[in-house]
Parts: C-alpha cells; structure tokens; sequence
C-alpha cells in the first residue's frame, strides 16, 4: 500500500487527510471554512464537527488560539477574559463544535482551534481556521470632471465570507443610483451635484466605511455682479465697492471691465471716490482651466450736483429797445435739473429754463445769472451783461460818430462792436451828492451798444 502511494501522482494535501481520517483511528475535526473574512463590529460563525473512535467518551472540549510545542495544555478560550464575554459554543459533547464569536475587531484576527479530551486521548484539529477581520474603504478617483462617469467601490482587505449587500450614502443620505457587481456605485455623466463625502455599508452588518471626498471640477457658470455699497444711490464722492460670484470648480481668476476695457482684477472691484467719469456698463469674467464665463453688465449711474452752468442769449448783435429777448440757462447734472431760477442783480426775476423778456426796454439792462439745482446740490452761472441799446442813441450815433470818447479811452473807426455802458449812477450820484442822499437801489445800468463800423459805412453812404 505504501509503494503504490509513493509511485502514483502527487495527491492534494486535504484528500491524503481525508483517507487518513477514514483509514485512520476516527479521530478528526472538519471545519466549513478554513478560512474566514469578517467584517469588524459583526458576529462570526465557525462551523464545526468532530470524531472520535467508538468507546470514549467525551471529558472536555474547547477552542483555542494557542498551541504550545510540548505537551502543556492550550488556554480555553471561553476563560479568556477578551472573549468570554463575545464566545458562544453552539455544539455539544458528541460531534457538534460550532461556536459564534460577536463583535469581532481587528485583535481577533487569528487562528482558532478546536481541542477535545477524552478519557483515553486528546485531539486537536489542526491546521485550524483562520479568521480575518477586515473594515470598508471606498475607493474613489480624487477629482472627476463634469460629464464623465466615474465608479466607486466598495472594498475591504480580504472576501466577506458571507454573501454582502452593499448600501451607498452621500453626504450621509442613502442613494438609489445604478450599482455594478453589488459593490460599485456607478455615476453617469457626473455633475456638480454630485460632488460629497461618499461612504458605503453592508446591509446585514452595522458598520460603515470612512468618508471619502469626490471633488467634481466644471467651468464658470452662474456668473453675477453686486454692489455691495452703497447699498442706495451712488453720489459723486462715494466709496463704491462691487463683488463678482460665480460657481466653478477649481476657483475661478476674476477679471473687471468697463465698457469692455479692463479695469482690474480680483473677487472685489472698488473706487475709493467715485466720480461721473465711472458711470457705465461694468462687467466681471471668471475664468479657470475648464472655461470662462462673463456676467451681465450692471450699471454705474453716478449722482452729482449742477456744474458747468451757462447762459446763452438768442439771436446776435445789438439789443435796442423794443426787442424780445430770450435766456437760456443750460447745466451738467444727474439727475438732470428740473429747478431753475433767475436773478438780476441778485434779485430773483424768474424762474424755468428759459426766460423772455417781450419788449426790453433800457431799464431791463443789467447782469443777469441762472442758479440750476437738482437734490444733490446747486450752483449758480456766471453774470451775463444784457446792453440794450435806446433807440435816440442809435440815431445820434449813426448821424455824428466818427469817433466815439468814453471815459478818457478813444474807440475809432473800424473796431468790432463798441460797448458803451452809461449808468444813471452817475448822474444820480452828483444829485444825490447835493441833496446828501445816498440809495444803491437807484443804481441800474443803461448801456447802449452800437457797431461802429456799420455806423461809419452808413455816415459815408450818406454823404
């Protein structure tokens, strides 16, 4: 029987034990699983069965994870105060040894023997039964991009022994998506939404993997502006500080334009005093290596008082007595001025745009200012000189004036127009000299106006 043995082919290891154990002396112990993968916190279960020959019976029996080279007995392991308490024996002193171990932890991964004694002879079923205790991990690329797929699993360091059900959280919250092979999560098309902290489950156990991070990078988009102050109308003078936001994965380089100039860079645009020079269409752009987006303009609508205020006079040449006479009062101002008033000589006249005057005469000669002014403020023209010209002057002018003498200062022939201003001032002031009476309110001036060269030409057609 011998030499047929060693001359046949190599038999496996376990079908030599098995004739051994048939052919022996009946003494053996058979496991279900030689080796077994568990997950931490669960129950394990070690099937197990046992012979002895016929006649003994049976003193003692136990499990062990310790075997000693000489003949010392191996500890029991329901006397161990680690297990004593997780150890559950299921069989009994015939042929049953299956026990169940609870709350399994990375500590219990060993190998397990069963040991019986009988009052002839003792036994121990070696190789034993190796326990491996194992968590979750899930697996996951670190980033993906915005419309591809990616696929997490769900892993441990060694096969669950036992048939698992895998259940997906995101963010803590169950998921329903698609699984491949039970222990992937398959995400199509990915979005940004389903960015998070992923973990997975088995079903019939309480435990749960780490959390893990999938960060899903996409372009700019939701691209907006705001003003952050003020938060109401933006005055001339004011601190004015505008934000740009967008949504995009890595964050996006923030660009500032004007009217489609560049102005700046950076999350927040500011003027530290603003002026209407900086009213107008102001846009952001986000950019990062996905893309980039503008955002809709908004608009700068910067508020200021009156400024350059002017008066205009209708028509040209000379004003005689009798004309109509037309002001304009014009200015630079936002809003724009509804209120305009007038003055002469520091007196209000008038009011509006535009003021007339039907039949001027010379007591309407004079300096002449508009003040505009809207909610921020107001400012006054500079005085314009109205010169109306009498029509007797005109006429003893155009008769005599080959030369005309004012004031020690000789205007001849040929000069533009001649301005002659005569105050009555001055022939009330010798009066009122005399009579000892002085009142600045009897001071208006009469000017008169006249082209000498016109005048000389009509001199000449005369004679």
């Amino acid at each position: 029987m011998v030499m047929s043995i060693r001359m046949a082919s190599p038999l496996p290891l376990i079908f030599l034990l098995m004739i051994y154990e048939v052919s022996g002396a009946d003494w053996g112990v058979s496991y279900s699983h030689s080796q077994i993968c568990a997950l931490k916190n669960s129950s394990v279960t070690i099937y197990c069965t046992y012979t002895y020959p016929t006649g003994h019976q049976i003193k003692k029996n136990f499990w062990t994870k310790t075997l000693f080279k000489d003949n010392a007995e191996p500890p029991d392991l329901s006397e161990d105060p680690g297990y004593s308490q997780r150890l559950q024996y299921l069989g009994d002193k015939q042929e049953n040894c299956t026990i169940r171990l609870s709350h399994v932890t990375q500590k219990d991964s060993q190998m397990y023997y069963f040991r019986f004694i009988t009052e002839k002879d003792k036994w121990t079923g070696k190789p034993g039964v190796s326990l491996t205790v194992t968590d979750l991990q899930v697996e996951s690329p670190e980033r993906v991009t915005e419309g591809q797929n990616v696929s997490l699993t769900c892993k441990s360091s060694c096969a669950l022994t036992d048939r698992a059900t895998y259940a997906w959280y995101r963010n803590s919250q169950p998921l329903t998506e698609r699984r491949d092979r039970n222990n992937q999560l398959l995400l199509q098309s990915v979005r940004r939404e389903d960015a998070g902290r992923y973990s997975c489950a088995v079903q019939e156990h309480n435990l749960t993997s780490p959390e893990v991070q999938l960060n899903v990078t996409f372009e700019p988009s939701s691209v907006s502006v705001s003003i952050i102050s003020p938060s109401g109308e933006i005055v001339e003078g004011d601190s004015v500080t505008l934000s740009c936001s967008s949504d995009s994965n890595p964050p996006a380089e923030i660009s500032w334009f004007k009217e489609g100039t560049f102005v700046g860079s950076g999350s927040i645009y500011s003027i530290s005093k603003i002026s209407s020079d900086h009213s107008g269409e102001y846009k952001c752009k986000s950019r990062n290596n996905h893309g980039e987006k503008y955002s809709d303009a908004v608009t700068l609508n910067v508020m200021y008082p009156p400024r350059n205020i002017s008066v205009s006079i209708n028509g040209s040449g000379e004003i005689v007595e009798g004309d109509s006479v037309t002001l304009s009062c014009s200015s630079d101002s936002n809003p724009p001025a509804l209120n305009f008033s007038w003055f002469k000589g520091g007196t209000f006249v008038g009011s509006g745009r535009i003021y007339s005057i039907s039949k001027i005469s010379s007591d309407d000669s004079g300096e002449y200012k508009c003040k505009s002014r809207n909610k921020h403020g107001e400012k006054y023209s500079d005085a314009v000189t109205l010169c109306v010209m009498s029509v007797r002057w005109v006429l003893w002018f155009k008769a005599f004036g080959v030369g005309v003498a004012v004031g020690g200062v000789v205007f001849g022939l040929g000069g533009a127009s001649v301005y002659i201003c005569l105050t009555k001032r001055m022939n009330r002031r010798s009066a009122m000299k005399n009579s000892g009476n002085s009142d600045p309110s009897e001071d208006v001036n009469l000017c008169t106006a006249y082209d000498v060269s016109e005048m000389s030409n009509q001199m000449i057609h005369h004679r």
